[in-house]
């Protein structure tokens, strides 16, 4: 007699137990670690910017309440006022002059410290360190006597019969102080060039070499289109950081002497908490905004003539 087989069928999925969610799957606990920062974005960040968004239709000067007058603040400043003029002037001569500087002087030396010697580790810390402190009061104040009349650089160049200006009160050369102070704070786009060169091939110098290629031709033909988005990435971020200075600027020289260092944030500033006009000063931000996005949007929409990247297939864009 044969024994009856019987075949389970597969449980119906209505009647099938739901998983239960595991303590740490839940969405909220996502929330709770992202709370901190999405407390500060919201409160510090997002709402502040559509604040000011507000004020710069209205004439709110921190003692009265804003009385919404449309675009006059707008009108006001590109028909009428000519230290907006002045201070675009001088900040856009200070962007296109220091960020060259600036990626040049870090892209040197990081190619100096990429090489392998013993203790590089202490000379890329020792060269980093002026970018923790660059932006301070302190390090403004002590160059402002460097580059004082009776500073260290005029000390040196007695010491060879030459006669020094007072650098930082001269309208020819007192930009160019705080240009050549922003210079001097290469170290965060050194570190990420440093990083940019480690990424790329040594067999791509090894068969150049063997081609007969020199160190200049290595550079201009491996080095600069291998190195071209992080030198695009340092780019921007330059230009960003160029257009926000300001104490340098407020620091050294106050935006003086003859208007020659009164860049466009020191203007805003002066609006804002000197003349407690909060209306206009937002409008002056907002409009700093837009140059700010398009000097960006410009290097975008040319990045694709200069900017190399390798897909998938090999070959770059």
């Amino acid at each position: 007699m044969k024994e009856s087989t019987t075949t389970s069928l597969p449980m119906p999925l209505a009647t099938r137990p739901k998983p239960k969610i595991k303590r740490w799957e839940s969405p909220i606990a996502g929330y709770l670690f992202i709370s901190p920062w999405l407390i500060g974005f919201l409160g510090l960040t997002l709402y502040p910017i559509v604040q000011s968004l507000y004020y710069s239709f209205t004439d709110f000067s921190l003692l009265e309440e804003p009385n919404w007058v449309g675009f006059k603040n707008y009108n006001q400043i590109l028909t009428s006022d000519d230290r907006f003029i002045q201070a675009v002037k001088v900040t856009f001569l200070y962007v296109v002059a220091s960020t060259p500087i600036k990626l040049i002087a870090a892209l040197f030396v990081a190619i100096l410290l990429a090489k392998s010697i013993k203790g590089m580790s202490a000379y890329r810390t020792a060269i980093y360190f002026p970018s923790l402190i660059g932006g301070s009061i302190a390090v403004s104040i002590l160059w402002k006597n460097i580059f004082g009349k009776e500073g260290f650089i005029n000390n040196i160049l007695a010491m060879f019969g030459i006669e020094g200006t007072g650098w930082v009160t001269n309208p020819d050369t007192a930009l160019w102080t705080l240009i050549l102070l922003v210079g001097w704070q290469f170290g965060s786009a050194m570190v990420i060039f440093l990083a940019g060169l480690k990424q790329i091939p040594i067999d791509l110098y090894e068969a150049s070499s063997v081609d007969g290629a020199g160190k200049m031709r290595q550079f201009f033909n491996i080095t600069l289109p291998m190195l071209s988005p992080t030198l695009y990435f340092n780019t921007v971020m330059g230009i960003i950081g160029a257009f926000q200075m300001f104490t340098p600027a407020m620091i050294i020289t106050n935006g003086g002497p003859a208007n020659s260092t009164y860049i466009y944030s020191l203007y805003l500033y002066e609006r804002a908490f000197s003349r407690l006009q909060m209306g206009y000063a937002s409008g002056l931000a907002w409009i700093m905004l837009l140059i700010i996005v398009a000097s960006t949007a410009l290097i975008f929409l040319t990045s694709k003539y200069w900017v190399f990247y390798e897909n998938e297939g090999g070959k770059s864009r």
